[in-house]
């Protein structure tokens, strides 16, 4: 969003697609980041814990589930976090697995959306071929359907993308993001806990390497890695929609 702002001033972007993106953050925080929490409690009560549903966790209401420094921080540069949900892992019978399953519920649940909204601006995308207003291939329609379809499909291929974006930020090993909690379904429980005790360490770290790659070394892992898996789902969509499309005579 900063970025965003900074060509706007500069003249790179234009108010238009300005606005669309300032709608895709609130839409990501307001909705999406409730999803992701919400299938965190959601996992843990199915697996035994129902902590997070004594909370009042398993509920898509962003207000149960917003901090206001990770919402600033996901409204200005793209990446946050919501307030963690509750687990207690002497809840569950096998600690290790479920606590595991549990964390990875969050990231799921981004792709998941991720491959719904981006199915929606492929089926804005189709409106307007149907409509006679694209040539018929959905790939090189996408976000060139002009006017009103053009924003829409825009608004929601970026809405896919963002959440695409949570999903991998999320699964970085380093605690408290999700990847680390995932780490216990497969180490030594001393090590384990061992590297919890440097939990806040490692969450500057994790923002001073983010910082170097992006303003130093002007590479993002984070972006290949979220660019990467946005193209093969568009691609797999792609060739779902094409199919379809092919099979309506269109």
């Amino acid at each position: 969003m900063l970025t965003y702002l900074l060509e706007y001033f500069s003249g790179d972007v234009d108010t238009v697609s300005l606005l669309t993106m300032i709608c895709v953050m609130a839409f990501v925080t307001i909705c999406c980041l409730p999803v992701h929490e919400c299938a965190h409690a959601w996992m843990a009560d199915k697996l035994g814990d129902p902590t997070g549903r004594l909370k009042g966790r398993i509920n898509l209401s962003p207000m149960a589930h917003l901090s206001l420094p990770g919402t600033l921080m996901l409204l200005i540069f793209g990446f946050g976090y919501a307030k963690p949900v509750p687990v207690n892992i002497r809840n569950f019978k096998k600690r290790k697995l479920y606590f595991g399953i549990t964390a990875l519920a969050g990231p799921v649940s981004n792709l998941i959306l991720a491959v719904i909204f981006l199915a929606v601006s492929f089926t804005v995308t189709v409106i307007s071929i149907i409509n006679g207003t694209g040539s018929g291939d959905v790939t090189t329609e996408m976000g060139q359907t002009g006017g009103v379809l053009e924003i829409a499909s825009s608004f929601f291929a970026n809405v896919a993308y963002y959440n695409i974006a949570l999903a991998v930020f999320n699964l970085i090993p380093f605690p408290p993001l999700d990847g680390s909690r995932i780490l216990t379904m497969i180490l030594p429980d001393n090590l384990y806990y061992k590297l919890m005790s440097y939990e806040r360490y490692f969450f500057y770290a994790l923002f001073a390497l983010m910082f170097l790659f992006n303003r130093v070394f002007d590479f993002s892992p984070l972006s290949y890695i979220t660019s990467a898996l946005y193209t093969g789902i568009g691609n797999v969509l792609s060739v779902i929609f094409t199919w379809i499309l092919g099979l309506l005579g269109i």
